[in-house]
């Protein structure tokens, strides 16, 4: 049985892979989206210094899948597979939609107007931003490191980071009150 500093420890060097691949095949896209995906995985050690909160290890495990897959994706997968895109975008946004629950958990607040806010704000955000590395990238004459793809895509990418906050507003306080709930 692996152990969770395996499955993370697995997980990096997974990325560590996807971006001496896209060193090698000359992805630009691999290469900043692995080291961004790299230190992602970081983010629950970094979080439970700061907060006293401790994640368990599947939450480790989910939150790092979902950066292998989104680094791996910048290989290919996103052009030619089809739906990884959507399971992607599900995976990103209910990582997002479950880090808005527990903050609004830990302030006394209703957390699901804070999630779905916070989805759509941030959704939008990322499009735009997407469209515009694109689109300067395009006139810059390189590869970019996002891609727009069409407009249905967009509207996709939404439909899919909603059901990724629609899984945390279902689930959240069953799966995520380790991380909001006091120990008193």
């Amino acid at each position: 049985m692996w152990s969770e500093l395996d499955l993370e420890g697995g997980i990096r060097y997974a990325i560590v892979a996807v971006f001496i691949v896209g060193v090698r095949e000359r992805n630009p896209g691999a290469m900043v989206n692995a080291v961004f995906s790299f230190s992602g995985t970081y983010v629950p050690n970094i979080l439970e210094r700061a907060s006293g909160i401790e994640f368990r290890p599947w939450q480790r495990v989910y939150v790092g899948t979902a950066m292998f897959l989104h680094a791996m994706g910048m290989l290919g997968p996103y052009d030619d597979v089809w739906g990884w895109d959507h399971v992607t975008h599900t995976l990103s946004s209910s990582i997002v939609s479950g880090a808005t629950f527990v903050s609004a958990k830990r302030r006394g607040k209703e957390p699901l107007p804070v999630v779905f806010g916070s989805i759509i704000t941030l959704g939008v955000f990322w499009e735009i931003l997407e469209y515009l590395i694109h689109a300067t990238a395009d006139r810059l004459g390189m590869e970019p490191i996002l891609v727009f793809y069409s407009k249905q895509d967009t509207l996709l990418d939404f439909v899919f980071n909603l059901v990724g906050a629609l899984l945390v507003a279902l689930f959240g306080n069953r799966y995520l009150a380790n991380l909001y709930e006091s120990e008193n």
